[in-house]
């Protein structure tokens, strides 16, 4: 039942990203930047990259994020670190890269509306250690589908609304 709710919302979000028409910003920035800054959060934080460093991926999200923005969720898995704020979401990421150094998370369909962009992704790596409250003795991939809608204002993510299959992943973890 519970994978059934999340094909039908898969199903609608995809059918709202086909109607989007990639009107004009309204939030000063050109159209397309939007994109261009939330592309940028996908390659330079949540993606493990060679030279990246602690600070190097902090700096990289306090340059992307406005000072209040907001990271709402309801994927039903509680992380380690409160990830609703700007310190706590870098904070997180910083976690997650940790327990899965060979993260990366791909654009599959980026569309925009106005300020808001729209992201389809697949995030795949490898844990090491604990990962979402789990102590694994071995080393196991994982490989999920992710949905995210940002609101970015003045070249800056404000809000983002995500959802991930971690349930997926810990399935696939626990097999």
């Amino acid at each position: 039942m519970k994978k059934l709710v999340g094909v039908f919302l898969v199903a609608c979000i995809i059918s709202f990203v086909g109607c989007l028409n990639g009107s004009s910003s309204d939030s000063g920035a050109a159209v397309g930047t939007e994109k261009e800054i939330v592309r940028g959060f996908y390659n330079k934080s949540l993606t493990v990259n060679q030279g990246d460093t602690e600070v190097s991926v902090r700096n990289a999200m306090d340059e992307l994020f406005t000072s209040d923005f907001q990271s709402i969720s309801s994927n039903g898995v509680t992380p380690a670190t409160d990830i609703s704020n700007k310190q706590g979401m870098i904070d997180g990421v910083i976690g997650l890269r940790a327990s899965v150094p060979d993260l990366k998370w791909e654009i599959i369909d980026l569309r925009q509306s106005g300020n808001r962009v729209i992201a389809r992704s697949r995030a795949t790596g490898t844990t090491k250690g604990e990962f979402l409250g789990l102590s694994l003795p071995i080393a196991k991939p994982f490989d999920i589908m992710t949905i995210d809608i940002h609101t970015v204002e003045n070249e800056k993510i404000k809000t983002v609304y995500h959802v991930e299959e971690w349930s997926i992943a810990i399935q696939q973890l626990t097999n």
